[in-house]
């Protein structure tokens, strides 16, 4: 009895503390965030180095680092600002490769007549944040067209990366969860998409779409081709909703978007999310951005995003994993769930799970075997993978 009462005393008080945290967290990430907000939430008494690791585990360091400068100087003891500030050094060198090597890799598919397109990483952090550093992050995102691949798979190699698969595998007409590439001296990590491996889009992505509608960012004083607002929202989105939302950062990007003084065509983006079927993964993704960290929408627009029963529904639940500290709790059968839901109707939430189900990643291949072993086995092999390891991920 006396070990139970201790026990929940010391779960009450572990609770209050991840509260905290998460308040801190929320404040420093929202795109209303102001000085008062702040200094509300560090007024208690916080543990810091739970502060720092959770703001890592969410992928918002740069902003909690912005914001403690910017909002509370002198909030932090003094080790958690040499902490911070070794962080952003260290992300800043990071940035800088990063966008050296973007530069190196635009030319050469420039003179292969290659066209590719940035998203996410530093294109987002510029849109969102004014800065390349002001997101956490730790690979490139590029978008090609699947007739491409090849070649840009032979660039990269000619340019010192690693491809985590082969160009055997390619030519097979494997398709990969992305077509990662490395630079072990380096330390660099840069993915490849293409319209076959946006595979979480409920239907399939018109690759020349993306590239007809493309706009540009500045990045280190250099214009680089980057998706339009629109896309870029939508794909966002179904970034969230395909990791459950499991970091605060992905909704801080979603709230920091339509938050811009030049935002998204809503209009726009609403049919492009019409395009792919994602009308329910916008307005989750815009719910979360409303009531996790309170943006603002048009008055109808936010009408529509609240009228959704299934949104609302599924927008607590996030929210309440993320707050308890426990995001990447679920089980199989909640995650499906999920799924399914995300398309809207049961019989078209029930085809969405049951492609993504069938569709096998470079998991779900035998190794040495990968361009001979017939894609029907490697497809009924997926569920079966994917149920052994979600259901020890939620015993563990």
């Amino acid at each position: 009895m006396h070990r139970l009462v201790a026990y929940s005393a010391g779960g009450s008080e572990r609770a209050a503390g991840i509260a905290l945290t998460w308040q801190v967290l929320v404040a420093c990430a929202s795109p209303n965030s102001s000085a008062e907000r702040l200094n509300d939430a560090l007024c208690a008494k916080l543990d810091w180095p739970v502060l720092f690791a959770q703001a890592d585990e969410h992928s918002v360091l740069p902003l909690l680092a912005t914001r403690l400068q910017e909002l509370a100087q002198g909030a932090s003891p003094p080790e958690i600002q040499t902490k911070l500030q070794s962080w952003q050094r260290a992300h800043a060198v990071f940035t800088l490769t990063l966008s050296a090597e973007l530069f190196q890799i635009l030319e050469r598919f420039a003179a292969l007549d290659v066209e590719v397109l940035i998203t996410k990483g530093p294109a987002l952090s510029v849109r969102c944040y004014g800065d390349p550093g002001m997101r956490q992050y730790g690979d490139l995102d590029l978008i090609v067209r699947a007739k491409d691949i090849e070649r840009a798979t032979k660039a990269m190699i000619e340019l010192g990366f690693e491809l985590k698969i082969s160009l055997h595998t390619i030519r097979a007409n494997k398709i990969p969860g992305e077509y990662v590439f490395t630079r072990r001296d380096k330390k660099l990590l840069i993915e490849f998409h293409t319209e076959r491996t946006f595979r979480y889009h409920p239907r399939p992505l018109h690759i020349e779409t993306l590239f007809e509608r493309r706009a540009s960012v500045t990045i280190d004083g250099r214009e680089v081709p980057a998706l339009s607002l629109e896309d870029e929202l939508i794909l966002i989105c179904v970034h969230g909703a395909k990791h459950f939302w499991e970091r605060l950062m992905w909704i801080a990007d979603v709230a920091a978007l339509i938050s811009l003084r030049q935002a998204p065509d809503f209009n726009r983006a609403i049919a492009v999310a019409r395009e792919v079927g994602a009308e329910r993964i916008l307005r989750l993704g815009l719910r979360l951005a409303l009531d996790v960290l309170g943006a603002k929408l048009p008055a109808e627009l936010e009408a529509s995003v609240r009228s959704d029963r299934a949104v609302a529904k599924l927008a607590a639940q996030i929210q309440t994993r993320l707050a308890s500290r426990e995001p990447r709790g679920m089980g199989i059968l909640q995650r499906a769930a999920f799924r399914v839901r995300m398309r809207g109707s049961l019989l078209s939430g029930a085809a969405y799970l049951l492609r993504l189900s069938l569709s096998p990643t470079e998991e779900d291949w035998t190794p040495g075997k990968e361009g001979n072993r017939p894609a029907f086995i490697d497809a009924m092999s997926r569920p079966l993978r994917l149920a052994k390891k979600h259901s020890r991920r939620s015993v563990d």
